[in-house]
């Protein structure tokens, strides 16, 4: 008997886990994950977007817009961030992170100064915005490999 052919890919996988880890997030507008894996294809972290342990997200806002102080955008802890913030272990150096929305200017600090050195991503929307200029700029100065995620056009089915 021969393997089975039709199991998914590493890309898949990890991506897989991103987006799983995304439906995590409470944010009613945008759920972001992302998943840390070391060189030899081991899960090391995963992330989404939410508020800080301590910070009931039944008290803190969720609005977009308004007064900065009545909107998520001060409060909301990235998937990225989270990811390498609920890392527990040794060093990220060399790690890759799979990302289903590209990283914010913020983030990229975050994953450069973690020594994560290859980043896959699904979703690029705000390739034209500053932040994301910004994040492109520094991940390429400091060496960070960024790279699309090309979707298989499998489909999966999870039934919980």
């Amino acid at each position: 008997m021969n393997k089975r052919q039709d199991y998914i890919s590493w890309d898949e996988y990890f991506m897989g886990v991103a987006y799983l880890s995304a439906a995590r997030s409470k944010d009613p507008n945008t759920q972001v994950g992302a998943c840390i894996v070391s060189q030899d294809n081991k899960i090391l972290s995963m992330g989404y977007n939410g508020f800080p342990s301590g910070c009931s997200d039944d008290e803190f806002p969720w609005n977009r817009e308004g007064d900065p102080y009545d909107c998520k955008y001060f409060y909301i802890t990235h998937s990225e961030l989270n990811a390498i913030l609920n890392y527990r272990g040794g060093s990220l150096e060399g790690a890759k992170i799979y990302v289903t929305l590209f990283p914010c200017n913020e983030c990229a600090k975050a994953i450069i100064q973690s020594g994560i050195k290859t980043l896959i991503y699904a979703d690029d929307k705000y390739a034209d915005t500053p932040a994301v200029r910004a994040s492109k700029r520094m991940l390429m100065a400091a060496g960070v490999h960024y790279i699309p995620y090309t979707p298989s056009g499998r489909s999966l089915e999870l039934k919980l």
